[in-house]
């Protein structure tokens, strides 16, 4: 019988990141996990993939090259080296996730299978476990759709597409989010033939005219997109996969060499035996309440396995709460009022609070303030003009969201999630002093805009006229 003050479920992001804040703060910490250490984010997830599409921004770089005059042959892609590439990335940062840092920090790391036995015991290998808290962060997978015949196909996930040492010739990429974009396209630069299958329309829970943009340089480049396509079966012969389709009513076949499905995730709630310990969940995931707390108040639950927002940089917050909680008996409690997101297309789409879509669905009065990347010179000097700032704002000038696309919209979303969590308005980012050239102007531009129509009206000119006659 192992007994101590917190147990962890999960070395994930949220694992990890409550595991070393608990036990650097004097409680006795014991983190459990069935498989590598780092979770999705480091092995499957966020790491890989930002590698991947590293990749193949580098292999679309001569493509480009030109209009800046310069001419060079078109790149040899060696997809081994590609494979080597994305895991060293991985490798660099294991050993910040490893087992031996947690162990130096004073974690005890078991590394095996979790089961509820009771409210206040787990089972764990051949040891239990009795925690005064237990938090739960077992995280997400990728789900398999009710496709028919998916069960007898080959198909790839994000858990299986890194360890890819031979280039996919025609991808079929079944799902048009987030990862099925990044992933369709980091491929595509790379020399497959891609193809996207998605039954609605791509990233669906971001601005619609800002996905737009994507959508045509997707295109344009030369990936295929089938929005609001039903996928009826899969089969697979000798020469690869096979998937049955209706789009516009109209069946059709779709044959590639290779299929990843990135149509959504499941939450990693089996075996845990949640029952057992009074905890309540559904096919989302757990549920919890403003505290993360689960229907069993000594029991917590974190990240992705809540079904809630599925990011890395958000499992880093509900730590956060939680070490407030269960360490401090901190009444704190979850703000998703400024909670950004960012999807690694190039351009990349960047959201944080409010879309145009979700305000309209408010019925508040608001402005939609927006400036293009075409007017602001580095974008003209880098020839990424493609883009634009979309600013959401309350009829008194209260920032209520921000979406970017564009050239690093990753990066420029900071000052407005800064501005969301303070409460900021419009004038505050106004009068912000941009250095120049630099595509950060962007956000100062089109704060400003809001006093365009009241700086340069009738009224102001008269005041003007009236003052110039005192010398």
């Amino acid at each position: 019988m192992i007994k101590t003050d917190i147990c962890v479920i999960g070395a994930g992001s949220a694992g990890l990141s409550i595991a070393a804040g608990a036990v650097q703060m004097g409680a006795d910490t014991v983190l459990v996990e069935s498989g590598r250490m780092g979770g999705d984010c480091l092995n499957y997830g966020c790491v890989p993939s930002k590698a991947l599409l590293t990749a193949g921004k580098a292999a679309r770089h001569w493509k480009k090259a030109k209009d800046f005059g310069v001419d060079y042959q078109t790149p040899q892609i060696d997809f081994q080296a590609v494979h080597d590439h994305v895991k060293g990335v991985i490798a660099d940062i294991e050993p910040h996730d490893s087992v031996e840092r947690f162990e130096e920090l004073g974690v005890r790391v078991v590394q095996a299978k979790g089961e509820f036995l009771d409210p206040k015991t787990l089972k764990v290998g051949e040891e239990t476990v009795q925690a005064r808290r237990f938090i739960i962060s077992t995280g997400s997978r990728a789900m398999v759709p009710p496709i028919k015949g998916i069960d007898r196909v080959s198909y790839l996930t994000n858990e299986s597409v890194f360890d890819l040492t031979d280039l996919p010739k025609k991808l079929i990429v079944v799902g048009g989010g987030p990862i099925g974009c990044e992933l369709g396209q980091a491929f595509h630069n790379l020399g497959s033939q891609v193809t996207i299958v998605e039954m609605a329309t791509i990233m669906p829970k971001d601005d619609t005219d800002l996905v737009e943009v994507v959508r045509s340089r997707l295109q344009a480049d030369g990936l295929a997109i089938m929005e609001n396509t039903k996928v009826l079966s899969a089969s697979q012969n000798t020469n690869g996969i096979v998937l049955r389709v209706e789009e516009d009513g109209v069946e059709k076949e779709l044959k590639g060499s290779h299929l990843l499905l990135a149509a959504g995730r499941a939450p990693n709630v089996e075996n845990l035996n949640l029952e057992a310990a009074g905890i309540d969940y559904e096919r989302q995931g757990i549920v919890v309440d403003k505290r993360l707390r689960t229907s069993n108040k000594k029991i917590y639950a974190a990240g992705d396995v809540t079904g809630g927002y599925q990011f890395t940089h958000m499992a880093a917050y509900d730590a956060g709460i939680i070490i407030r909680n269960a360490l401090f008996r901190l009444p704190a409690k979850v703000s998703y009022n400024a909670v950004p997101w960012v999807t690694y297309t190039d351009p990349e789409l960047a959201q944080v609070g409010l879309s145009e879509n979700d305000a309209t669905k408010t019925g508040q009065e608001y402005r939609v303030l927006t400036w293009a990347y075409a007017d602001n010179d580095r974008a003209r000097a880098e020839r990424r003009t493609e883009g634009k700032v979309k600013v959401i704002v309350s009829k008194k000038g209260k920032i209520l969201g921000a979406s970017i696309v564009g050239l690093q919209a990753g990066e420029l979303i900071l000052p407005w999630c800064l501005a969301l969590s303070k409460g900021l308005k419009i004038g505050d980012v106004a009068n912000v002093i941009a250095p120049y050239p630099t595509l950060s102007e962007v956000s100062k531009r089109v704060a400003g805009s809001y006093y365009t129509e009241s700086l340069f009206s009738d009224r102001v000119k008269m005041i003007v006229r009236f003052l110039s006659k005192f010398g």
